[in-house]
């Protein structure tokens, strides 16, 4: 039978297309906004603002056809239709027979944007906005895209068999281990004390990307049928289970919850289930979200301090270690009446556990290869960190000329 378009599936991917975009502006951009000193919040927001458009161009104009074109001996997309040359109004998506080519294109374009604003969270404050700007197309281009192929548009990590729903390796493991490249070039902060200036912007910002991760989670069903319906609900569920783990850490560690440490485990949480989404059953994202605040806890208070690395909005402590944490899960709690694609050891399948790490592995070390040469380059041309009296005296008034508030 020919593939047929559906409309209620067309209208829940351009409702999740538009939720993943709101994850990244406001959600990541307030987010992060809200834990930076006041005199940083707009070069931090400006972030990942530009971060979406740069990338919203990459994608149409070529970025698109290389992750998800025709597979090339396993390594990258064959690169046609170039600015969306060849794709009709009323193409139908391959990988989305019931919805329309140009839909799945905006979908998996929000995907990519999100991917590298996070990465911002880790060198907020000392990142040239320029060294930013030349960072974002080198990196999508040279990193994001193969490896989003590899996983996602029929590459070889997909041919082995990695299951990662929505971005467990695509988009949190990438970004955390490209945090953690970036980081050891640039160095520590001359100011390492981090007091939000405005908790309640990162609290907004939070609850816009547990808001959008619906569309990012769910919306990876390409349907809106069970599975979409199913994916809704165990990461709404990790996300829970996260937060109050996380808050139960902070009680263990200093005496005291914090709404910081809250909403940094619902993200944990958040994190942790998305490669698991449309695998796992309600049970298993329950165990996932408590376990993963402790894991993350663990990297974040003992981990980073141990190793000395100035993470400083512990991108690679929180999307890297859950993300990773995450895949290794799917390949344990994966059950096939869940998904026929995936069966986890649970359910008699011990190899994808070994498939899960191979596929982490391999991504953690192009992504940390490459992001190295990439900030190297950037580092010994145009240079990477701003000055040490524009990074003492703050990034918007230097930077930017402008404030984030009245003085």
């Amino acid at each position: 039978m020919d593939p047929v378009l559906n409309s209620g599936d067309t209208a829940w991917m351009l409702v999740s297309t538009a939720l993943v975009m709101l994850m990244t502006v406001p959600g990541v951009a307030m987010f992060y906004g809200g834990m930076v000193k006041k005199e940083n919040v707009l070069n931090t927001i400006f972030l990942s603002l530009i971060a979406f458009s740069i990338t919203s161009v990459i994608w149409v104009i070529y970025g698109y056809p290389l992750a998800f074109g025709t597979d090339i001996m396993g390594i990258i997309g064959n690169p046609t239709n170039l600015l969306m040359n060849g794709i009709s109004v009323d193409a139908l998506a391959p990988l989305a027979p019931t919805i329309p080519l140009l839909v799945y294109v905006a979908f998996q374009m929000t995907f990519a944007a999100i991917t590298v604003a996070l990465i911002a969270g880790a060198v907020v404050g000392r990142m040239k906005f320029s060294a930013w700007l030349a960072f974002i197309p080198l990196w999508i281009t040279l990193v994001y895209l193969p490896i989003a192929h590899w996983v996602w548009g029929g590459g070889f990590l997909a041919q082995l068999g990695a299951l990662d729903f929505a971005g467990g390796t695509v988009v949190h493991l990438n970004c955390g281990i490209a945090a953690l490249a970036l980081i050891l070039l640039l160095g520590k902060r001359k100011d390492t004390r981090l007091l939000p200036h405005q908790l309640g912007y990162s609290v907004l910002g939070a609850a816009f990307l547990w808001f959008g991760w619906f569309g990012f989670n769910a919306g990876s069903a390409l349907t809106a049928g069970g599975l979409a319906g199913s994916a809704f609900i165990v990461t709404n569920t990790a996300a829970a289970a996260a937060m109050i783990s996380w808050m139960m850490m902070d009680v263990i560690k200093t005496g005291k919850p914090t709404l910081l440490g809250a909403i940094s485990g619902a993200v944990a949480g958040l994190v942790v289930i998305t490669p698991a989404a449309g695998f796992v059953t309600v049970g298993a994202s329950i165990v996932m979200g408590f376990a993963t605040s402790i894991v993350s806890y663990l990297a974040v208070a003992y981990l980073k301090p141990k190793f000395g690395y100035d993470d400083a909005l512990d991108v690679f402590g929180i999307h890297g270690i859950s993300g990773a944490f995450g895949a290794v899960c799917t390949g344990i709690f994966a059950a096939p009446f869940v998904n026929s694609l995936g069966t986890g050891a649970l359910y008699g399948n011990p190899g994808q556990i070994v498939t899960q790490i191979v596929a982490i592995a391999v991504v953690a070390a192009y992504c940390f290869v490459v992001t190295l040469i990439i900030g190297y380059v950037i580092k010994k041309t145009i240079g990477l960190r701003v000055d040490e009296k524009e990074e003492i005296e703050g990034l918007d008034t230097n930077l930017h000329e402008e404030s984030g508030y009245r003085i």
